[in-house]
């Protein structure tokens, strides 16, 4: 309120002083000027007088009108790639506005590029709108309309010598010469494959302990204590059977490979409306777990699978035995399988599907195939009863909070800013300080008995979820809290933040910021990253936070940060041609996910790349690699 208030203030106060006369501290000069016998620039430069500044393209919220350029009639062109502003941007704090703001000063120089096939028949229109001010005052927001068409004459490629390349040279594939660099840090890609398998392990053995698993153990054991009268049966018979639920569990990845493919996977694990979906069905999930009501599929399902496996010999029944405890798990197991597998498909891996399921069946099988082996071991089985409730509860609580997570991702992507940092923080810090009084027998749900008692367990399990809660509370002021960085938002969303050791990208925009690098003849480190990719955030809080890494990528190069689930829309949504097939790029995401693909032949974030001015690599591509020094190695083309 304050900041509006100053600025009806300031402009009224300049609108008293002007009376009779007419200040024009901005003089705009617009061309369209051709730079091949199929394309031309729009050409946009302001200037400005001393003392005053034009405001740039993105002012955040609550600040100043920003400038915005506004092409609302153009004829026989199409506009190709975004507005180019390669003039020097400066950035102070403005105590009127209490909030950092940037703006130009001296001059201001916005270009857009245009194809066509007729020059003669090009007619571009529309206007520029923007807001001046000096440090006293501010001028109302004016309009400046333009009407162009091609001139004949030829541009020179500089602008007060700052070098203005084409968006098409920036563009250029270079991945013949980025492979002559070597392959990725191959040790990265290797361990993060062993990474995808322990996340499968971990799922798998988790999904042991769920409500709907455990049931299924009675069932194992009479079904293979009718073949254990011959124990070289009865054993081959079990391993067979751990085999059988392997292979169902790595049939169902590679299936989901085949029928998405790896680029599709990505995409997915990034969509936001999957990722609201997702929200939704883990949700209801944890209702369900806190006794809301019960989850289960068709029982006629399971009865058929059972049925069917009793009937049929040999390796056939043991598959189907197998199959009837995937299907009535299915309904413990399969939020468990989507977590796991969303994670591991921004990896961009074509094994990474089959890996983790391999992982997750590993863990799900040993206990089964134990079982069949030794049918006795059941009668020293725990009966099922208040413990596996608790369980269900634990499991709960865990799901709500990583529900969170998804809807995090959508948030981020389409910008709505309603789970900010610190937003996401307090409700983590509560979820887990409720786990911790369950733990300790002070809070119940439907299931539980009246004579629940805290085991011991459960003392130590509550201590852990309270350490938690306290561990979160320091991130609500901007702590960075690097062992929950994959799973919260990042920093700059939260708006009161004392840390100061985050590492910002200098541009968001690739062409900007390589009109920026040739100005200020830097090399360049493009990060493709991305709103839901868990190991950007674990590279940005371990490894930029690191004081090396930190003054490299402050001082030696230009950083860009390129998202590809970025769903805000194009101003002009244009068509590429990739294998043969045509691609409609729409959003800033599909357009910079199309640049990973077809400049650098790769689609998996976190992907790192070191170019020239010029966009030719300089050092081979990086991926995910928690190691600083490792980085740092890169960094200095080591």
């Amino acid at each position: 309120m304050r900041r509006k208030l100053f600025l009806i203030l300031s402009i009224f106060l300049v609108t008293l002083s002007a009376f009779g006369q007419i200040l024009e501290p901005v003089k705009w000069n617009f061309e369209l000027k051709k730079t091949s016998e199929t394309s031309a620039d729009i050409h946009i430069q302001a200037t400005i007088d001393e003392g005053w500044h034009v405001y740039g393209l993105h002012i955040p919220k609550d600040g100043p009108r920003a400038t915005s350029i506004v092409f609302n009639n153009i004829e026989n062109a199409q506009i190709v790639g975004e507005l180019l502003a390669p003039s020097k941007l400066e950035k102070q704090f403005d105590p009127n506005f209490n909030m950092e703001l940037n703006w130009y000063t001296e001059n201001a120089i916005f270009i857009q590029k245009i194809n066509f096939t007729d020059a003669s028949k090009v007619s571009v229109k529309g206007y520029v709108e923007f807001m001046t001010c000096n440090d006293k005052s501010c001028l109302p927001p004016t309009k400046k309309q333009f009407s162009l068409g091609v001139s004949a004459s030829e541009v020179a490629t500089t602008v007060k010598n700052v070098a203005v390349a084409k968006t098409s040279d920036y563009w250029t594939p270079v991945i013949k010469e980025l492979k002559s660099f070597g392959s990725t840090n191959d040790s990265a890609d290797s361990t993060s494959l062993w990474l995808i398998f322990l996340a499968g392990l971990a799922g798998g053995f988790l999904a042991l302990f769920t409500p709907c698993v455990w049931p299924i153990i009675p069932m194992t054991v009479s079904f293979f204590l009718k073949r254990s009268e011959n124990k070289k049966r009865g054993q081959r018979d079990a391993i067979l059977y751990g085999l059988a639920i392997i292979f169902i569990y790595v049939t169902l990845g590679i299936l989901i490979t085949v029928l998405f493919g790896a680029s599709a996977l990505n995409n997915l694990a990034t969509n936001a409306i999957f990722n609201l979906l997702f929200f939704a069905l883990l949700v209801v999930f944890a209702i369900s777990f806190f006794g809301a009501f019960e989850i289960t599929l068709p029982s006629s399902w399971s009865t058929k699978a059972d049925a069917k496996a009793d009937s049929t010999i040999g390796f056939i029944s043991i598959l189907f035995m197998a199959f009837t405890l995937a299907l009535v798990s299915f309904s413990c197991t399969g939020p468990i399988i989507g977590f796991v597998l969303v994670q591991v498909s921004s990896t961009g891996s074509i094994l990474a599907p089959a890996i983790c399921m391999f992982g997750f069946a590993v863990a799900l099988s040993i206990p089964f195939s134990l079982f069949a082996l030794f049918p006795s071991w059941l009668k020293s089985l725990p009966k099922s009863g208040g413990w596996l409730n608790s369980v269900k509860v634990v499991l709960a609580f865990i799901e709500l909070a990583l529900a969170l997570k998804f809807f995090s991702v959508a948030d981020l992507a389409y910008g709505w800013r309603i789970l900010d940092r610190e937003v996401f923080l307090a409700i983590w810090i509560v979820i887990f300080a409720l786990l911790g009084m369950y733990l300790l027998g002070k809070l119940r749900f439907p299931h539980d008995s009246e004579s629940k008692h805290t085991s011991v367990p459960g003392v130590f399990m509550a201590i852990v979820a309270f350490a938690f809660s306290v561990y979160m509370i320091p991130g609500l002021w901007g702590a960075p809290l690097k062992a929950i960085s994959a799973f919260a938002p990042p920093l700059y969303t939260q708006d009161f933040n004392l840390y100061n050791n985050e590492v910002h990208p200098a541009f968001i925009d690739y062409d900007l910021g390589m009109a920026f690098a040739a100005e200020k003849k830097l090399p360049v480190i493009i990060d493709f990253s991305g709103f839901g990719c868990v190991n950007c955030r674990k590279m940005e809080a371990s490894v930029w936070t690191d004081p090396k890494v930190k003054e490299l990528l402050q001082k030696d190069f230009v950083l860009i940060s390129l998202f590809v689930d970025d769903k805000k829309a194009l101003a002009k949504p244009f068509e590429v041609n990739e294998n043969g097939r045509v691609t409609s790029i729409e959003t800033i995401g599909d357009k910079w996910s199309y640049l990973q693909r077809s400049k650098f032949g790769a689609n998996a974030q976190p992907f790192y790349v070191m170019l020239d001015n010029e966009g030719k690599p300089l050092n081979k591509a990086y991926t995910f690699d928690e190691n600083p020094a490792n980085f740092v190695k890169w960094l200095n083309r080591k």
